[in-house]
């Protein structure tokens, strides 16, 4: 399935800077850099954090796509800087530097086990981790978040709205709100790990602390929500078009992730039919689930690979950094002999950031979605189609009723 909306990101973690260029938002979108900076903002949030968050402050700057303040329809190119490369200016020079040494370019021969060192050092025959680290690193979401946050622009323009919280860090396991609060983000990002059990939170500080002081790293799991989508982004009429597919594809490529659910998830496994699955009426108050209500919500909002009208629900885990500052045993690729993994600068959690770079990903799923279900070159042409589209399908019941009469 060809995607509407595509992005390919640019960049290694100490290099210049990180690029994305995103395809297929229409002409027309009402754009500013402020709004790409404060998602980037909201990457760097969280307790955890190591010393990166403190030097770098991350601002999108628009090469391209977008003029006066409105999208044009072409690719928009977005480059982020790496404050920190003058720190390291020779090690991640382009053209070769003969007079360095090991130390000087930072070479790495000691890989971290869970990360991807050995693997990429192995497909890509390289005798430096530092070849592979530099690109398999988390830095690379930062192109992703921006990405994401123009995504959230064009959604917003339809009624949808995408957020997350942390539900867990390592042992310690929130109890959600029921239902969650309608500014979602605004409460989420008024806790230090993003959560919104303060109970929970308390509990989270305290084993974020406890793992710093062992060396140690913690991963959890965070939710992603989206409100206001439309019945029907998605089918089920080929296994590429599936959204709960695409929305997997998207949350487990992100770095450190090993688990995705939707809805009620892993639990509906260990449930009885009548348990899980949405019991319907009828809604003449829904307009964009098509006039019908589900009276719980434990698919999630997808049904059949499709969208029902109800809030999206997604989880994605994540496991512990790779980076431990007491390293596990590994091997030196140059002698085969044992050794401790290397130590590079790293975060104790990441999980809350982790969850904003999960709402950049869906949004961007979902965004390509409804691009791919109502077209459009321009805003205001995808606007007409998307309010036909809905018109449509809640006159079924006038059209019924006139036509029985």
């Amino acid at each position: 399935m060809l995607k509407v909306i595509r992005f390919t990101t640019a960049g290694e973690s100490h290099g210049k800077g990180m690029t994305v260029i995103l395809e297929g938002i229409p002409a027309g979108l009402p754009l500013r850099s402020g709004d790409i900076a404060a998602e980037l903002g909201r990457r760097q949030l969280g307790h955890g954090r190591g010393e990166r968050m403190r030097i770098e402050t991350d601002v999108g700057e628009i090469l391209s796509g977008v003029r006066l303040g409105e999208t044009l329809g072409s690719p928009v190119a977005i480059w982020i800087r790496n404050r920190d490369f003058a720190n390291w200016e020779v090690a991640m020079s382009a053209d070769p530097v003969p007079e360095a040494d090991d130390e000087a370019l930072r070479r790495v021969f000691l890989p971290r086990p869970g990360h991807a060192d050995l693997v990429g050092l192995l497909k890509y025959d390289r005798r430096d981790v530092r070849d592979v680290l530099e690109r398999a690193s988390a830095r690379e979401t930062a192109a992703r978040v921006a990405a994401g946050s123009i995504a959230k622009r064009l959604l917003a323009e339809f009624g949808v709205s995408v957020g997350s919280h942390v539900t867990r860090i390592g042992d310690v396991e929130a109890v959600s709100p029921d239902p969650l609060p309608s500014e979602l983000n605004l409460k989420a990002d008024a806790s230090p790990v993003r959560c919104l059990d303060r109970a929970a939170e308390s509990r989270m500080v305290e084993a974020i602390e406890a793992a710093r002081a062992a060396g140690d790293t913690l991963g959890g799991v965070f939710e992603v929500v989206g409100r206001g989508l439309p019945v029907g982004l998605g089918t089920f009429v080929s296994w590429e078009g599936r959204l709960d597919g695409r929305l997997a594809g998207a949350l487990m490529s992100i770095q450190a992730m090993k688990g995705m659910e939707v809805g009620m998830g892993f639990r509906a496994a260990a449930s009885r039919g009548s348990q899980v699955h949405d019991e319907i009426e009828r809604d003449e108050s829904a307009p964009r689930a098509g006039g019908y209500l589900r009276r719980r919500n434990n698919a999630g909002g997808l049904e059949g690979g499709s969208t029902t009208g109800e809030p999206l629900v997604v989880r994605a885990a994540m496991k512990p950094l790779s980076t431990l500052m007491r390293p596990l045993d590994s091997v030196d690729v140059r002698t085969g002999e044992p050794a401790g993994a290397v130590t590079e600068r790293s975060d104790v959690c990441a999980v809350p950031a982790a969850a904003v770079v999960g709402e950049a990903m869906v949004a961007l799923v979902l965004a390509d979605a409804m691009r791919d279900k109502f077209g459009g070159d321009s805003l205001e042409e995808m606007r007409a189609n998307y309010e036909g589209y809905l018109d449509r399908v809640n006159r079924r019941w006038t059209d019924r009723d006139e036509s029985s009469s």
